[in-house]
């Protein structure tokens, strides 16, 4: 199989940054609605596969499934040309370090590229909350079915126990969604290395897989998780003294809670963890390396 050298793949990330900081807004947003789709695609399957594995099979066969089928979502961005703000992280800011784009750019790019992520995601979480994740009863009324009740545990394990433990679980978000993109990106540079489609499936497939099973945040995922359980906690409140725990101590999930609690940190330590830890990293490594074309 062909394969691209370390030094060939970090010029073809920058010229890939140079591609991006250079598409339009409309281009931007419509390629991170997809983005954002498809991500929460991957998330959706990791919820339905996920339920009901641990009483089963245990806690790490559960994470070990979710991790295996939630990789379709970058697999579908990377190899139809979308744009994802963690995957751009790495790949805009890589341009301008090679002084082919302006940080001014990096910036409307990972703006845009957020928004459309967002409005993809909740779109996605929208659809799953209303369709997949309810069931209608003999009494005419829809009803939260065990993959929805799966979805708002979920949704609960985010927010509400970083929540409970103040500063120590916002370091601790912080801290996933460092290593989360640290694995998305190395997921985008094995995708960059290799030169078959067969290459690029496993080389993003792996280390996203590793990602999910090791339990990390990312925040555009979470753009669709959280929303869906918010989503069903308020259509249906009977599931939260059902689930009763944290859930039911918060009289649910808040928009507050999630964007504090999760999002917010999350993008930061994405940011951190695509950026500094893999873009700046291998720019240091391998910029007088790179070939002239």
């Amino acid at each position: 199989m062909a394969f691209n050298a370390p030094a060939k793949m970090v010029g073809l990330i920058g010229n890939a940054g140079v591609y991006k900081s250079k598409l339009s807004v409309f281009q931007l947003l419509i390629r991170g609605f997809m983005a954002g789709a498809y991500i929460a695609i991957g998330g959706a399957l990791c919820t339905v596969c996920v339920t009901g594995v641990s009483a089963h099979l245990g806690p790490g066969i559960a994470k070990l499934i979710g991790g295996s089928v939630f990789p379709v979502g970058l697999i579908a961005i990377v190899l139809t040309g979308m744009e994802l703000f963690t995957g751009d992280c790495m790949i805009v800011p890589m341009a301008a370090m090679m002084k082919r784009a302006t940080w001014g750019d990096v910036l409307r790019n990972w703006g845009w590229v957020y928004i459309g992520n967002i409005v993809g995601s909740f779109f996605y979480a929208y659809l799953m909350a209303v369709g997949p994740f309810v069931t209608g009863q003999a009494d005419g009324t829809m009803a939260v079915n065990a993959f929805g009740l799966t979805a708002v545990g979920i949704a609960t394990g985010k927010v509400l126990t970083y929540k409970a433990v103040g500063a120590a679980g916002l370091w601790s978000c912080f801290m996933k969604a460092i290593g989360c993109n640290f694995l998305v990106n190395i997921a985008i540079l094995l995708a960059i290395t290799a030169d078959d489609i067969i290459g690029k499936f496993f080389g993003i497939w792996f280390p996203i897989m590793a990602f999910v099973a090791s339990g990390f945040e990312h925040c555009v995922a979470n753009m669709y998780f959280l929303p869906v359980g918010k989503f069903l906690t308020d259509w249906y409140p009977a599931v939260i003294a059902k689930q009763g725990g944290l859930l039911a101590a918060n009289n649910g999930l808040s928009w507050a809670d999630i964007w504090l609690w999760n999002i917010f940190p999350v993008t930061i330590g994405n940011i951190f963890g695509g950026f500094l830890f893999i873009g700046v990293v291998y720019f240091l490594m391998f910029r007088n390396e790179v070939p002239q074309e």
